[in-house]
């Protein structure tokens, strides 16, 4: 793995009890909620080497294909890097716990295959810089896959979803914003847009500002022109 020589604070994010929280919702959400699918549909293809950002408890780990020959994976959040560690020991293909932030990746440019963005990119501080991260360390051509929370499609959700962005939800849920529109986020950053699809989550019931999501793929130019 090579990375950068700048040095990253070891808890730049920090949310225990979010972390504790998320830990036991995010394995119910993959056992019981169909979200362990859409883990395995995101990963699928992938190969060579890649950097997962936001790595979480490191759910994904398991869904990695035979074909990638390494997985470095960036957690800030301590006690979810933890967890993360102990994920990737039982992973079937090599992954390297880091700590950093998405806004400042600490790996080399143009190094990775493939990028990985999983339920994270409604929770960085600075989504544009976040993104531009992810375009400079992927060689031209590289992918970027993401299942993300989004901006509901209908009005009177996407109100909803601006009402809570602004007060309670991001102190409830590790800085999650849901009215953030990955899409028009992902191309403004100069990614190439592939195929996608949305999604609500859970399929059934009562539908939370969280339940939009979008899950696709997206490509770093060969040409910056």
């Amino acid at each position: 793995m090579q990375l950068r020589s700048t040095k990253i604070p070891r808890d730049a994010v920090h949310h225990p009890v979010f972390a504790r929280f998320y830990a036991r919702l995010s394995v119910a959400a993959d056992d019981r909620g169909g979200v362990a699918a859409y883990r395995t549909e995101l990963l699928t293809g992938l190969s060579g080497r890649v950097i997962e950002i936001g790595a979480g408890n490191g759910l994904n780990f398991a869904h990695y294909p035979a074909a990638v020959s390494e997985v470095v994976a960036i957690e800030p959040e301590r006690s979810l890097r933890q967890l993360a560690v102990g994920a990737a020991r039982r992973a079937e293909v090599p992954v390297d716990v880091v700590p950093g932030t998405a806004e400042a990746l600490p790996v080399k440019s143009e190094a990775f295959d493939a990028a990985v963005a999983s339920l994270v990119l409604c929770t960085v501080r600075n989504l544009q810089r976040a993104l531009a991260e992810i375009r400079r360390v992927l060689r031209p051509g590289g992918e970027l896959r993401f299942f993300e929370h989004g901006l509901a499609p209908g009005r009177g959700l996407a109100a909803t979803q601006r009402v809570v962005d602004r007060t309670v939800w991001p102190l409830l849920f590790g800085g999650c914003h849901t009215a953030r529109d990955t899409l028009a986020a992902v191309e403004a950053a100069g990614f190439e847009l592939g195929t996608y699809r949305r999604l609500r989550i859970p399929e059934k019931g009562i539908q939370l500002p969280s339940s939009p999501c979008v899950l696709g793929v997206a490509r770093r130019p060969f040409s910056d022109d």
